[in-house]
């Protein structure tokens, strides 16, 4: 689920509208777990429609706020994410891109998310290959 930066929304006004509406909500723009919790990371309603929009929206928000990794915990730590997200998480921490990867390329990240706080990674697989989920 790694949608290229699609755009500078910043100046639209439905970009400034969406987003205070969400920061007023929230206090930030909420990552993808938050917005669609029973959908999958690879959905198709990722890529049209209102989740097409929040990623878009929450893309264009990250690039605005420079967060440190430091932040970047903070910000996941207000948000418990189900383990099919942490493929996701492991992108927004350290730059990585995980859509190559096989299952023990993930090790050693699960491990530093471990050391985190970040619990059920043993759980990524399972909960990833839920049929359950749009």
């Amino acid at each position: 689920m790694f949608i290229e930066y699609m755009g500078d929304y910043k100046n639209s006004e439905w970009y400034i509208k969406a987003s205070d509406e969400l920061i007023k909500k929230y206090g930030d723009i909420p990552p993808p777990w938050i917005y669609g919790p029973n959908l999958h990371p690879y959905s198709i309603g990722w890529r049209m429609g209102g989740g097409e929009t929040h990623i878009m929206i929450l893309n264009e928000w990250l690039d605005q706020e420079v967060l440190n990794f430091d932040d970047r915990i903070t910000y996941l730590r207000k948000y418990p994410a189900p383990a099919r997200w942490y493929q996701w998480i492991i992108h927004f921490l350290w730059n990585v891109d995980t859509c190559e990867f096989e299952e023990s390329d993930y090790i050693p990240y699960f491990e530093k998310l471990e050391k985190l706080g970040f619990k059920n990674t043993t759980d990524f697989v399972k909960d990833f290959d839920r049929d359950d989920l749009d």
